[in-house]
């Protein structure tokens, strides 16, 4: 008897871990999923990849209509309750429905001419002047990363700006507004003479343009807007989001590759091929950079859907990208992991490069190949952001669902 109460425990307590660790299962896996997904109009929300059994029930509208009206009529949105087999919630979400979008994928390298919106600290040096070594700007507070707009309330638009008018302050007391964080500070200080020149220094090091070449992912056909990269234009030396304020896109032609390695990423080399501007640049975000092209490409492609983020699955994709001076040309990838948590909407997808032969030419992801579309199923799922440092064959994706949404902003704006 004694025997069977404490079989009767033991099974009951196998039965309790059991228990725990799917409700422990079923929290961690609602803290990965967003908070809503999209869907398109006429078509039935279906669950994302997951390591447990999701099932939908509890379909309801927003609005209190009826949720299969709902679903047929682009704008508006219902909740959807998932559970886990034996009616564990997990977690409610919220569906919009939209209108399916087309684009034309790109693979096209392009090049980047960025101008900022102020200009940028990236670092910061003392002065020597007749009364010893200081630095105005460190003591007034001034720090690398931050993005300087006006000097005594006349904007800054290039370093030449900056310095001028720092230098016909006479040394008298300056008012600086500066951004930092997307937050508006004013602060004051006082230039002070050079030594060896005169003229009247703060102590910084500033920064107001930047050039370089990506890869286009996407455009429309329509409106023109296209989307590239998949990740934002940062400073080399600050590692921050460069503000905007005008841009071009050039066209470019790849002229090399030197080969990633374990350690070492490889990068494409290119140059620029003349004045002429395809485009103009519009919003550099953390989801990539957009503009709206001059005229439509004379190579134009047919269009394709654009995925949702719930339809992009583990296995066979491919990349469209140019890596030589050649065509742009499909390659084989293997999508490993597909994540759907908001934490980092450029790091959405894990990939690792199959084709042969792209892994002869670049030994994998390249940087230079940032934006080259993901295409699988027929559709635009994503596009490529970051190279594995210490295995070139992997990288990071985006959503191209994140993108569009993006993109779509600057089409509002047209």
């Amino acid at each position: 008897m004694r025997m069977h109460k404490k079989l009767g425990r033991a099974v009951f307590s196998l039965f309790s871990a059991a228990a725990l660790s799917v409700l422990g299962g079923s929290l961690s896996l609602g803290a990965t999923l967003p908070d809503s997904f999209t869907v398109a109009q006429g078509e039935e929300f279906f669950l994302p990849q997951s390591s447990l059994p999701l099932r939908v029930s509890a379909v309801q509208a927003v609005d209190g209509t009826n949720a299969a009206q709902t679903a047929s009529s682009a704008g508006s949105s219902y909740s959807v309750k998932l559970s886990l087999p034996g009616g564990i919630a997990v977690k409610t979400v919220k569906v919009d429905v939209v209108q399916r979008q087309s684009v034309v994928p790109g693979g096209q390298p392009f090049g980047i001419k960025m101008f900022t919106n102020g200009v940028m600290v990236i670092n910061t040096g003392d002065v020597q002047s007749e009364n010893g070594i200081c630095n105005p700007a460190k003591d007034a507070g001034i720090q690398v990363g931050d993005v300087i707009l006006c000097v005594n309330g006349r904007h800054v638009r290039s370093n030449e700006d900056f310095a001028s008018l720092i230098d016909s302050s006479n040394g008298d007391p300056v008012n600086i507004s500066l951004m930092r964080e997307e937050q508006t500070q004013q602060v004051t200080l006082t230039p002070v003479a050079d030594k060896t020149s005169g003229a009247y220094r703060v102590g910084l090091w500033v920064r107001d343009s930047s050039a370089g070449i990506g890869t286009v992912t996407f455009y429309d056909p329509t409106s023109l807007v296209f989307g590239g990269l998949g990740h934002a234009v940062c400073d080399v030396d600050t590692g921050e989001i460069l503000p905007l304020m005008s841009g071009e896109m050039a066209p470019v032609e790849v002229t090399g590759c030197t080969k990633g390695k374990c350690g070492i990423p490889g990068e494409l080399s290119g140059a620029f091929l003349s004045e002429e501007k395809l485009g103009d640049l519009k919003l550099n975000t953390q989801t990539g950079l957009f503009g709206q092209l001059g005229k439509l490409p004379q190579d134009s492609q047919d269009t394709v859907e654009v995925a949702m983020r719930q339809e992009v699955h583990t296995g066979d994709a491919v990349i469209r990208s140019t890596v030589d001076s050649g065509e742009v040309k499909e390659y084989a990838i293997t999508i490993e992991k597909v994540d759907y948590s908001e934490e980092s909407p450029t790091k959405n997808l894990q990939v690792r490069v199959t084709d042969p032969e792209l892994l002869e030419k670049t030994g994998g992801i390249v940087q230079g190949m940032s934006g080259s579309p993901i295409l699988q199923d027929g559709r635009l799922v994503g596009a490529v952001t970051h190279v594995f440092v210490n295995d070139p064959t992997r990288g990071y994706g985006i959503f191209a669902e994140n993108m569009l949404d993006t993109a779509q902003k600057v089409q509002s704006q047209s």
